[in-house]
């Protein structure tokens, strides 16, 4: 991979990354079509990243399903590089790996303290993919929005040179963003998962109507959440957008309202944006 890059570099290519773990959706496609229109040079990875899981998380049965994420990047117009490397390339020396990358603060809060070491997890193999796949720039999604503001402070951190770029979520008509874990939801439980989209939807209200107190805008959230009956409110959290530090109240500036949820023993993520403009 490291020889491939080098020569398409060498060669005066624009190198694109999507880095995924694989279960491609319409969501991972979108990231395709951005990385496309940044570089001249395609490489998407599938590696399922055993240190960004906990031990009582879903590393084994998290969907492995390459041949068809080959057959939706081919009808999606291909890619230059699909690497999908075994986890002893990544992982040479076996598990637990000795060196890491450990972004510090931007993980306490929100998924953080629920996913002891899983951030941890993300930034080393995150750091390992760029090295491998040279990219100039490379591909997230913003439904991860806790995970792309840490792999940014990284890249800059440690002087990649690399340029992130953050892909808006993709959802469903009724508002549920795509997530690989939605295969996991019973029927009855896909139906009350639209109660994420509509507890954002009451924090965009909340601001549009001068609501500045965050306690006030996570009340309006959880409120939501709990009209889903088989929904269990893991957090619910306003946070600045660059640090992710909770904030009591609202000045000008750009936020984060975010929230995980357990539908059984389904876990799923969503956040969208807040603007508060001079009052």
């Amino acid at each position: 991979m490291q020889a491939h890059a080098d020569a398409a570099r060498a060669d005066g290519r624009r190198l694109a990354l999507v880095p995924t773990m694989g279960a491609l959706h319409a969501g991972h496609l979108a990231l395709v079509d951005e990385a496309r229109r940044r570089g001249d040079h395609l490489t998407v990875s599938l590696f399922v990243n055993p240190t960004q899981f906990g031990p009582a998380e879903d590393f084994a049965a998290y969907p492995r399903t390459e041949e068809a994420d080959m057959a939706a990047l081919e009808a999606a117009g291909g890619a230059d590089v699909l690497f999908a490397p075994a986890p002893a390339e990544v992982y040479p020396f076996g598990l637990p790996p000795l060196t890491t990358v450990r972004v510090d603060r931007l993980g306490d809060h929100l998924c953080g303290p629920f996913r002891p070491g899983h951030f941890e997890g993300v930034a080393t193999v995150v750091a390992k993919l760029f090295l491998a796949c040279r990219p100039h720039v490379a591909v997230f999604g913003q439904k991860d929005a806790q995970q792309l503001a840490i792999v940014r402070r990284m890249t800059v951190e440690l002087g990649f040179g690399i340029e992130i770029a953050g892909v808006p979520t993709v959802r469903e008509p009724d508002g549920l963003a795509l997530s690989s874990r939605n295969r996991y939801l019973a029927p009855a439980q896909r139906a009350e998962a639209v109660a994420m989209r509509r507890a954002l939807d009451a924090a965009e209200i909340a601001v549009a109507a001068r609501e500045r107190d965050a306690g006030a805008i996570v009340e309006a959230m959880r409120v939501e959440v709990a009209k889903a009956a088989g929904a269990a409110l893991q957090y619910a959290e306003v946070v600045e957008a660059e640090s992710l530090q909770p904030v009591e109240r609202l000045a000008p500036g750009r936020y984060l309202a975010a929230l995980a949820v357990l539908f059984g023993t389904t876990r799923l993520i969503d956040n969208t944006q807040l603007e508060v403009l001079g009052d």
